[in-house]
């Protein structure tokens, strides 16, 4: 069971599918996820995928487990950190560009703000327009 979730969204003046790009490509997860550092996959993934395990480096340098529990492509994904609920990603077509949306467990409404950044992270990479 999900349970309640909390969101923020953003529309982004770019194409869903390169928002999706951004948003599967560990490499890019430290560019825009502020609690990032450095994220990898287990062999034999090499993409990210449903069932898809894998690292992620917190700025504490602290490594922990993560799971991909649903992966729709192109579409959305989400995912668990040490056994915990996290982060839902989801892009979808708004107008001409995409609206991009992270949701959190009631829980942890806080890092919420830590999102708004990410999405504004997002949004700057791809559209080069920087807002506060």
């Amino acid at each position: 069971m999900v349970g309640i979730m909390l969101s923020v969204d953003r529309a982004i003046a770019a194409s869903p599918s390169d928002v999706w790009k951004l948003l599967i490509d560990l490499e890019a997860w430290p560019k825009w996820g502020p609690t990032i550092r450095r994220a990898q996959l287990d062999p034999p993934h090499t993409v990210l995928a449903l069932h898809a395990t894998g690292t992620v480096e917190t700025p504490l340098l602290v490594s922990l487990p993560f799971v991909i529990t649903e992966f729709e492509p192109g579409r959305h994904w989400a995912w668990t950190v040490a056994g915990v609920s996290a982060t839902r990603h989801r892009v979808e077509a708004w107008g001409d560009g995409a609206r991009v949306t992270i949701a959190v467990p009631w829980w942890s409404a806080a890092y919420l703000a830590v999102c708004a950044i990410a999405l504004r992270r997002i949004d700057e990479m791809l559209t080069g327009h920087h807002s506060r």
